[in-house]
């Protein structure tokens, strides 16, 4: 076989499946929506549940929507009657993935569901199946052919279940009001995770924060930027709320404009206003806002405006945060 009969190939099998995935986007109805709302108004954790591919897209769809604030477990149904069915509760609801609608592993939770009052909700490419037939709402993917040649491996389905999946987590990611710093919390590991990481874990605080009163000495500024080894000084009012900042380069500033170090405060010196962060907004947000002033270090403050924190431009990419 040459190499453009093995791409028309792969391109009939990827345009095969873009068509179909088109026709669902404009068959989606309000079961889809009645779903939504079932797991939006859930009490407890959504229990998904597949065989074969199914089970894999259903693993997949479990942990997406984990990870963006809806509580979620896969069960596995062969698992779920030797003991693991105590996972699930009345309070729950059930996603259960199967494209002909009848997985005997499958249709045998669905006593147990019944019993449970549970609410099921079924992704099926039948509608007429006994898995449908059985669930509270039920999502019809409406696959005319597979993209394997012979009709038989899950392919089609499997992408169009799994893209469900995907368009369920994130309609309710957005109805809950999920936002990155959410995300963060359940992802600290890895390439995400770093860049995840919120100011507070990488902050100094306490005695490490480098703070003066507007009216110590230009002497106490000095001794207060070199023991604190940050090239910045936060200055605050007698309030202990942050008023300015002194940097190095606002130290020689100072000087080359005439300011007299033996008798000058530290309010002569200081930048008003100075850009701040947060300890719970994102690292890379603060790198960011560092960039774009083209400055290198940040206060953190709290909602009073109080000093609590400094963060370096240097801690920030040590840590491999980028934005």
């Amino acid at each position: 076989m040459n190499p453009e009969e093995i791409i028309r190939k792969a391109k009939r099998v990827i345009e095969e499946e873009a068509r179909e995935l088109s026709k669902l986007s404009e068959r989606l109805d309000h079961s889809f929506v009645r779903a939504v709302e079932l797991i939006l108004n859930c009490e407890g954790k959504v229990i998904t549940t597949g065989v074969g591919k199914s089970g894999h897209i259903a693993q997949k769809v479990a942990s997406t929507l984990s990870s963006t604030g809806t509580p979620s477990h896969y069960l596995h149904p062969s698992e779920a009657l030797h003991g693991d069915l105590g996972v699930v509760e009345s309070k729950d609801v059930v996603l259960a993935f199967s494209k002909s609608g009848e997985s005997a592993e499958v249709l045998a939770l669905l006593p147990y569901i019944k019993l449970l009052g549970t609410k099921l909700i079924s992704i099926t490419n039948n509608p007429n199946s006994t898995l449908a037939k059985h669930s509270d709402v039920h999502i019809f993917l409406g696959v005319s052919k597979e993209a394997c040649p012979l009709n038989l491996a899950p392919t089609t389905s499997t992408t169009l279940a799994l893209v469900l999946g995907d368009a369920l987590a994130m309609v309710l990611l957005e109805l809950r009001g999920f936002t990155e710093k959410d995300f963060a919390l359940r992802h600290p590991a890895g390439a995400l995770g770093r860049k995840l990481k919120l100011v507070k874990e990488l902050c100094h605080t306490g005695e490490e924060v480098p703070i003066v009163k507007e009216t110590d000495s230009m002497k106490d500024v000095i001794v207060e930027i070199t023991s604190k080894g940050f090239g910045a000084v936060a200055v605050v009012n007698e309030e202990g709320r942050l008023v300015g900042i002194i940097t190095d380069g606002d130290l020689r500033r100072f000087i080359n404009r005439g300011g007299d170090l033996n008798n000058s405060l530290a309010k002569d010196a200081m930048t008003t206003n100075p850009k701040t962060a947060r300890m719970e907004e994102l690292a890379a947000e603060a790198l960011k806002r560092m960039e774009d002033h083209k400055i290198t270090v940040l206060i953190v403050v709290d909602e009073e405006r109080r000093p609590i924190g400094i963060i370096h431009m240097h801690d920030i990419l040590r840590a491999g945060v980028i934005y």
